[in-house]
């Protein structure tokens, strides 16, 4: 039985030359294919339709003897549906442009005239790993929590920061975490080090902030005895320690002006001198620093030198605070809720209501630390079965009014939010919004009325 057009796999064919359109209309048996003759009307049908496979010709016009149109295009594209298989169309002599095509994410290439039986092998093999990418994408989510060892999230915003670290991982790259505090940056530090090949070599920890200056730079570098009064032997440094490893510099921006010299010779040339010593020793290691700072606002103050701070952010990671993250709040709750009721041999069965509500509503400016504070507090003092908002000492909010539980009320806020912003981006041009969105102009003003939006 054959699918029905809404059913129907989609394909967008961005050619502008009439007769190849024609023939690509009826090349694809099964599938419903979209033609475009340039770019902007090929973002118009990609926004709309969503196709999963996309043939892109990179001569286009203005200037269909060039690539730059079909370039950009792509880049376009890929921006808006990174998932997207686009395979480009080229030329017997643009080779270098398929090749900067690939390097810029395009999925595959194919030669002009196209033999159509390998086109459509081509395009069944792109559009197999586009449906395999997305199962895998659902059973991601329907995990509920993170890949990472110790980092519980089922929100996009932390699925992305897992996604960064299991690239970033492997390469070894001095990498700097962003974030406020307790957002569980150790955790990330100790999850680069665990999936990396340095995993079953020492990983050391030092907070920056919390070791008075005048010995911060023995704890590092270590020192010779007698290099200073009470050095009764020879010591070795965290940096030491940490060889084959990896060394998590906590509280980076803390790091007094008189170390950074220091430190920077090391990351630079990777060789160390204990503090009254006169030999270099190398040492290999991955650094992995973090702050809660703004450290190019130090830069400019003065505070921080430059050249460190582009030296520890080779790869910058920004982890978002728990008050940006869609739905964690009450995961990470019932979480550690678990956690604490076992340490303390309490029969908990979670949170009440008020509870659930209350922890959902609250910013968390302390991040997972305040949770695990309020939560832990709230284990040792509950008396019934389940913890309320009071335990918790979170303000009780109004359950019925807090947030719908009922996904067409869910579905028609997002929907009316979304329409209110293209809107206002648009400056009230109805057409522009409507094209955005990926709807037909009498399609948003249907959607206008539906929601009393003059």
């Amino acid at each position: 039985m054959s699918r029905s057009k809404q059913e129907q796999k989609k394909i967008l064919v961005v050619e502008d030359d009439p007769g190849l359109q024609s023939q690509m209309r009826w090349c694809f048996e099964g599938y419903e294919v979209l033609i475009a003759g340039d770019r902007p009307e090929a973002i118009s049908l990609l926004r709309r339709h969503e196709p999963a496979v996309v043939l892109l010709d990179l001569g286009l016009p203005p200037d269909p003897e060039n690539a730059s149109e079909g370039l950009a295009a792509l880049e376009e594209i890929l921006a808006l549906a990174p998932f997207t298989k686009v395979i480009v169309v080229t030329g017997n002599d643009e080779r270098e442009n398929a090749v900067k095509a690939i390097a810029r994410g395009a999925y595959d290439f194919y030669q002009k005239p196209a033999d159509p039986e390998v086109l459509g092998m081509l395009v069944e093999r792109a559009y197999y790993l586009y449906e395999l990418e997305q199962e895998n994408r659902k059973l991601t989510l329907q995990a509920g929590t993170s890949s990472i060892q110790g980092l519980i999230a089922s929100s996009p915003q932390m699925l992305k920061v897992c996604r960064t670290i299991e690239k970033v991982a492997p390469t070894g790259v001095t990498t700097l975490l962003l974030g406020e505090s307790g957002t569980g940056k150790e955790v990330i530090s100790r999850a680069l080090h665990n999936l990396s090949d340095r995993s079953k070599k020492p990983f050391v920890a030092i907070n920056c902030g919390a070791i008075p200056e005048t010995l911060l730079e023995s704890e590092l570098f270590g020192y010779e005895k007698g290099a200073f009064t009470g050095a009764a032997k020879q010591t070795k440094g965290k940096i030491e320690y940490a060889d084959g490893g990896t060394l998590f510099l906590d509280e980076i921006g803390d790091i007094p002006q008189s170390l950074q010299v220091k430190l920077l010779r090391f990351l630079q040339e990777r060789v160390i001198e204990r503090l009254g010593g006169r030999s270099e020793i190398p040492v290999d290691v991955r650094v992995i620093c973090a702050t809660n700072q703004n450290l190019m606002q130090q830069v400019s103050q003065g505070n921080f030198r430059e050249d460190l701070y582009y030296r520890i952010s080779e790869i910058s990671i920004n982890i978002p605070p728990l008050r940006e993250r869609d739905g964690d709040a009450l995961l990470l709750a019932k979480v550690i809720l678990e956690r604490f009721a076992n340490e303390h041999g309490r029969n908990l069965r979670g949170f009440t209501d008020d509870g659930a509500a209350a922890i959902q509503n609250y910013s968390w400016p302390g991040n997972v630390r305040e949770m695990e504070n309020r939560v832990k507090r709230a284990v040792i003092m509950a008396d019934g079965s389940c913890i309320n908002a009071e335990e918790l000492e979170l303000e009780a909010v109004d359950t019925q009014g807090a947030m719908p539980l009922n996904l067409r009320e869910v579905r028609e806020q997002a929907e009316r939010a979304a329409i209110v912003r293209a809107i206002n981006m648009f400056d009230n041009n109805i057409s522009q919004a409507a094209e955005v969105l990926g709807v037909s102009r009498p399609t948003m003003y249907d959607m206008m009325s539906k929601y009393d939006l003059k």
